[in-house]
């Protein structure tokens, strides 16, 4: 074995529309939340994260030893970018559960504690790929990021919404590469992989306990208004993933996977456990569905190519406002697809 290099702190990523964003909302609100609607499901929740399963999960063994200088260039590459991008998604869940826990553990104890526990999950996680990045000799300054960051205000329903289906879909994720790297050890060229089957209960643990804040409040689910913004938030998350996941084919191809088809199988699986929560769910089956994705997915990336270019010329303007109608447009498309009836009966029921 090649001896131990200096580890150097990345650089991190430029922030675009499309990298993880940091979040805060409005903690007053959040302490105020009434949920006597759903309290057995609150308490077998929390007494779930009590147990802490995954407490002796993440524990590096002889595997990660080895020297990772042999892989080239642009493989060591895309996997520093995914470990970034993982690691940093990571801790800023950890980051908003952990304000949001404090902010209120004086007046809502209950859901303070899940969010507690959760901030514990998230934080085991991003420590967990920030070492991993270091096996590249690398180190994401983590207080840096915290510093640095903006910060976006969601208020609390859209935090419901929007990190439901970001633990959902990391479920997925998750668990259908842990799964496709089982039958084919041959790509599972870096052993984080083999953590992915217990690393993504703690997201679909998350993701439940969303699902049971949102239940516990169905003024954000059973009225007009809430049927547009849970439409709203499925084409986000979704588009966001597509559009990025086109922007790093190379990647899923290290690991044997078609991305396209990665994302096909996720986004359905996910919008099908969301469809159990939200009272609507998009039609992906439309012909149209994924057609105007592939169309968005092509233009964010002659977008990405304008803007690496960094020229300032009038018809490179031109053309990057060109494209960003475009993009809009077909997105707006999408949201338009008539979406899947799924209110449950609950959603009625106060």
């Amino acid at each position: 074995m090649s001896p131990p290099q200096e580890t150097k702190n990345k650089i991190p990523a430029k922030e675009t529309i499309l990298t993880p964003r940091f979040y805060t909302t409005d903690f007053d609100d959040m302490a105020k939340m009434d949920i006597s609607v759903n309290p057995q499901e609150f308490e077998a929740i929390l007494e779930e994260f009590r147990v802490d399963y995954n407490k002796n999960h993440f524990i590096r063994d002889e595997e990660f030893n080895n020297s990772w200088n042999n892989l080239d260039d642009t493989t060591r590459n895309l996997f520093i970018e995914f470990l970034e991008r993982s690691c940093t998604a990571e801790f800023s869940g950890f980051l908003l559960y952990k304000e949001i826990s404090r902010r209120i553990q004086d007046k809502n104890p209950i859901l303070a504690e899940c969010f507690a526990l959760m901030a514990r999950d998230e934080a085991r996680h991003a420590g967990f790929l920030n070492k991993a990045i270091a096996d590249f000799n690398l180190s994401l300054d983590l207080g840096f990021l915290t510093k640095s960051r903006q910060y976006t205000f969601f208020s609390p329903k859209f935090i419901f919404y929007a990190t439901y289906l970001s633990e959902k879909i990391g479920y997925w994720r998750y668990i259908t590469i842990y799964r496709h790297l089982e039958k084919h050890k041959e790509h599972r060229i870096y052993p984080l992989f083999k953590f992915f089957e217990n690393w993504c209960q703690d997201e679909n643990r998350h993701g439940d306990f969303f699902a049971a804040l949102l239940k516990s409040q169905p003024q954000f689910l059973n009225n007009i208004e809430s049927r547009l913004w849970c439409r709203f938030f499925l084409v986000s998350v979704f588009a966001t993933m597509y559009l990025n996941d086109f922007q790093r084919l190379d990647f899923y191809a290290t690991l044997g996977l078609d991305a396209r088809q990665f994302d096909i199988h996720v986004i359905r699986k996910t919008n099908e456990s969301a469809g159990r929560v939200f009272p609507v769910a998009l039609n992906t089956e439309h012909p149209d569905f994924f057609k105007l994705l592939d169309i968005c997915s092509c233009k964010n990336r002659k977008l990405m190519e304008l803007n690496e270019s960094k020229s300032l010329s009038l018809g490179n303007f031109i053309t990057k406002t060109q494209l960003s109608t475009q993009l809009m447009w077909n997105l707006i498309r999408i949201f338009f697809i008539k979406p899947i009836d799924t209110a449950p009966t609950w959603n009625t029921v106060r």
